[in-house]
């Protein structure tokens, strides 16, 4: 068994590297050409556009190691079958179960260095790329804040930036977060505002006060309030952070600091959940292709097209249960593991009744 482990083990290691390398050239390639339009368009030096396509690599190798798997396990298995070896190997009386544990154990340890990749890695590598990106855009004067982005605005103070009209300069959907010398955390939510020489200045919103069980003991709104804060405009640049800057850990953090307030931050709790669900794809993807290979006698044409389907019916299923878990109708731990779920299980029907089809 030990030879056949190892066999198995090299004959799914080949395909996987190829395909992450593949995967990886491809995805990048489409990124170097908006890329060079900073070259051309913005006169960005080469040297920062090949840093910038730098950053964007451990983002990209993540993104495809679950794919990878699944078109390495089917091609693997899918070779084995066609050239009768798997039949050979069932002759002698292992079970199919047992054949595959090999691939099903690197599938997890892929799901696992995925994980830690995704926490420790990927984000440090996008905020350096944002950062490059950011200080090139701050260069033509467009507005220094960007949307969809939390920062430390200095102070023990947070903020949440959702919306930003890049003709006006103007702030939508404002959320601040600042923890108070007592003890007591206090929110304030505005629909509109400015940033503009060390000063906030909110519209239309209000302000809360929160005792130490996260309960509002006193609420003010107000038409407008001003921040004023010590840090100049550009150390902004370095404090923005988008939800692919942050690990899961840190994002787990605001979700914290928002949720004692009362505030509703959903699509970031699915989000969360995601960070651990979806590094998993990579075990589900070889427990569910393993047994699918045995079906199909067509070796590396068959592996391409069954991968294809499955990836399609994932995504697109991955994307169905995020959007029902950010508009209430599933609880967000659900909604980030119903897929994996349902595969994982349909998988290991499939893996039972292996034996029953070859």
């Amino acid at each position: 068994m030990r030879i056949i482990d190892r066999y198995l083990t090299r004959e799914l290691l080949g395909p996987f590297f190829f395909c992450v390398f593949g995967f990886t050239v491809v995805l990048l390639s489409g990124l170097l050409f908006q890329l060079t339009d900073l070259i051309f368009v913005h006169d960005v030096d080469v040297g920062t556009v090949a840093r910038m396509l730098l950053y964007r690599i451990p983002a990209t190798v993540v993104m495809t190691l679950p794919i990878a798997t699944l078109f390495s396990t089917l091609l693997a298995v899918g070779r084995l079958v066609q050239d009768n070896e798997m039949t050979v190997m069932r002759g002698s009386g292992i079970a199919y179960p047992r054949l595959i544990v090999p691939i099903l154990v690197l599938g997890l340890l892929i799901s696992i260095c995925t994980y830690l990749a995704s926490e420790y890695i990927v984000p440090a590598a996008n905020t350096k790329f944002e950062n490059s990106l950011r200080r090139i855009i701050f260069s033509e004067g467009v507005p220094l804040v960007e949307e969809n982005v939390f920062f430390h605005g200095g102070d023990d103070r947070y903020f949440y930036i959702g919306e930003v009209d890049t003709k006006t300069h103007e702030l939508k959907k404002i959320l601040v977060y600042e923890l108070g010398t007592s003890g007591f955390p206090s929110i304030i939510s505005a629909q509109t505002g400015l940033f503009h020489d060390r000063v906030w200045v909110l519209y239309d919103g209000v302000y809360q006060e929160l005792d130490d069980e996260g309960f509002v003991q006193f609420e003010s709104r107000f038409e407008s309030m001003e921040i004023v804060t010590e840090q100049e405009g550009e150390i902004y640049l370095g404090n923005q952070r988008s939800v692919e800057e942050m690990s899961r850990r840190e994002l787990g953090e605001y979700i914290e600091r928002f949720q004692r307030g009362g505030l509703k931050v959903r699509s970031w709790v699915v989000e969360h959940h995601m960070r651990l669900s979806l590094p998993m794809s990579s075990f589900v993807f070889a427990l569910f292709a393993a047994p699918l290979a045995l079906v199909g006698r067509g070796g590396r044409a068959y592996g391409i097209i069954v991968s294809l389907a499955i990836l399609l019916v994932y995504y697109v299923a991955v994307s169905v249960a995020r959007s029902l878990g950010i508009n209430e109708v599933l609880p967000p731990f659900v909604a980030a593991w119903l897929v994996n779920t349902l595969f994982a299980v349909s998988g290991f029907v499939f893996l039972v009744l292996a034996d029953r089809w070859y």
